[in-house]
């Protein structure tokens, strides 16, 4: 036998392997995390079983259901990457982790993309679930998966972007009432249940350039409507994105 063989090779793990354990890590703990559950599959689920099989909102000419969808699947990526990274990095924030974590051979950008990934990973199964709910319940869609799929990953990357803005610059109790807030206002101006012309017309110039009326509109246009692709909605979500993350790569503090 060679001498050195089971010589040890200190070092870092390859970067794509931390990475990758790290996603699973974060997954683990937001699966695990009753609140989290709760905001991410059980409010957009009963949302969209109540009103579906309720007439208590007016969604105009057609079924409940082929309305509500796209906005609860645009409700469900806000509640993901929006309000719940941003209440669980500011408590990470506040509690040191994110400054160990800082100081171990994962790079920050490292841990960053971790927490995509863990967001898109949940995001999977919120849309798995939920579209099998809607189809239960009657949902005709009509548009091709492509320009959905491309709203879903421009509208996770704003709100990414803006909850990690969040978490960053604001104490950690301050985010968990702030995200909150933003979270509840979204949901009754944002175009997920109410439709936004139900809205003063004053009022649906500035709603339509919110991220989440952005992608629950665009969402309705491509799923009900069958519009090829809402151009308009995805440049407003490219916005949003832009300044969302470059907001929180100059602002962020992990201490």
């Amino acid at each position: 036998m060679s001498a050195g063989t089971y010589t040890p090779r200190p070092g870092a793990a390859p970067l794509s392997r931390m990475i990758a354990a790290q996603a699973a890590l974060e997954t683990r703990m937001l699966l695990r995390n009753g609140e989290q559950l709760l905001l991410t599959v059980v409010i957009p689920t009963l949302l969209l079983v109540l009103f579906s099989a309720v007439d208590i909102v007016d969604t105009g000419a057609g079924e409940p259901v082929d309305f509500l969808t796209p906005g609860v699947l645009a409700l469900a990526v806000m509640s993901t990457a929006f309000t719940g990274q941003a209440i669980a990095t500011g408590f990470e924030r506040r509690y040191g982790v994110l400054k160990r974590l800082g100081a171990s051979p994962l790079p920050r950008w490292g841990l960053m993309a971790a927490k995509t990934l863990s967001v898109l990973v949940t995001e999977v199964l919120q849309i798995v679930l939920l579209t099998v709910i809607a189809f239960a319940l009657g949902w005709s869609p009509q548009g091709g998966p492509f320009p959905a799929l491309l709203l879903l990953v421009l509208g996770t990357v704003a709100f990414s972007g803006l909850g990690l803005l969040m978490a960053g610059t604001l104490k950690a109790e301050a985010t968990l009432a702030a995200a909150n807030l933003v979270f509840l206002l979204l949901l009754v101006g944002g175009g997920v249940i109410v439709p936004l012309d139900r809205f003063p017309d004053a009022a649906q110039s500035v709603l339509g350039l919110l991220p989440i009326s952005a992608l629950s509109g665009g969402l309705r246009d491509v799923l009900q409507h069958g519009t090829a692709m809402p151009w308009g909605d995805a440049a407003v979500l490219a916005v949003w994105s832009l300044l969302g993350l470059g907001a929180a790569a100059r602002f962020f503090r992990w201490e």
